[in-house]
Order: structure tokens, then C-alpha cells, then sequence
């Protein structure tokens, strides 16, 4: 399944809100430098889903707000 995520880096707190069944808003407290905010919302999500991190793919929008993951 793929899911369309937008991201909010470098945030106060962490959190997943669900906006559709394949579209999800994530902050998260890491600055977007060197992949550290992609591997939170990675974590963040598999969390929510309550998946392991492995099933979480990044698909496309590695350094852009909007991003394509595909759940495994």
C-alpha cells in the first residue's frame, strides 16, 4: 500500500496525524540534515501503524516536505 505523508521537520513535538486512509501529516523534533528527519518519520509511522520499521519503505521525496512510502 502506498500513503502519502507531509512532513514537519524540526518541530516542538512528534506526532502522526491520520488525514485519510492514505494520507498522513508527521512532525517530528529532528532537523532535515542528512536523513535524520526521514528515519524519525520512518519510526513515527511504523509506531503508529504498530508495524516493524522495515515494513516502512520510502518511495520517493527524500528531501522534499511531501513524500511516498510504501507499508510492506
Amino acid at each position: 500500500m502506498m500513503i502519502t505523508v507531509k512532513v514537519k521537520a524540526n518541530a516542538k513535538e512528534a506526532k502522526v496525524e491520520k488525514i485519510s486512509e492514505t494520507s498522513f501529516s508527521v512532525r517530528v523534533k529532528e532537523k532535515p540534515q542528512e536523513g535524520r528527519a526521514n528515519y524519525a518519520v520512518r519510526e513515527a509511522l511504523a509506531d503508529y501503524l504498530g508495524l516493524p520499521k522495515s515494513r516502512v519503505v520510502l518511495i520517493k521525496g527524500g528531501k522534499v516536505k511531501e513524500k511516498k512510502f510504501e507499508i510492506i
